[in-house]
Formats: C-alpha cells, sequence, structure tokens
C-alpha cells in the first residue's frame, strides 16, 4: 500500500467553459473514471479541477484531455 502511495501525485488544471454546477459534476464523473484517478474534485466557482492520481499509470496531459474531449479548455495551473 505504501508504494502505491509513492507514485500518487496531485494535479490542479483550470477548467474554462463550465456554465452551471452540472458541468462540474459531468467533468468530475468523467474523470473519476480514469483508470489511475484515485480523487477528482472539480470546483465551478474557482475553474479548477483537483486530481490525485496515479502516475504511473495515467499523466496530467491525459487528464487534461479528458476535459478537453468533454468539451471543455484545459490548462495546467502553475503557482
Amino acid at each position: 500500500m505504501a508504494q502505491d502511495v509513492v507514485a500518487d501525485q496531485l494535479a490542479v488544471i483550470r477548467v474554462e467553459g463550465m456554465h452551471c454546477h452540472q458541468c462540474e459534476k459531468f467533468i468530475q464523473k468523467k474523470l473519476a473514471q480514469l483508470s489511475g484517478v484515485r480523487e477528482a474534485e472539480v470546483d465551478f466557482n474557482s475553474k479548477q479541477a483537483s486530481i490525485l492520481f496515479d502516475r504511473s499509470q495515467i499523466g496530467i496531459t491525459d487528464l487534461m484531455q479528458v476535459i478537453r474531449d468533454a468539451g471543455y479548455d484545459a490548462s495546467p495551473v502553475t503557482h
């Protein structure tokens, strides 16, 4: 189990194009269905998705592509 945690990474992705909380739920559901995604939270108000994922199974580029395929713009949040 501890080895699984080592591969976990948190991605924060800016999501543009959401019009309501239903959009938020739709994106969250799409992300949660992906293999390697441990947890996904999407917030309409902040226009961000926070995703905990296993980087040995899926990458940030893949996560952003799923959001784009759902009809929204996605870009990584940098600090």
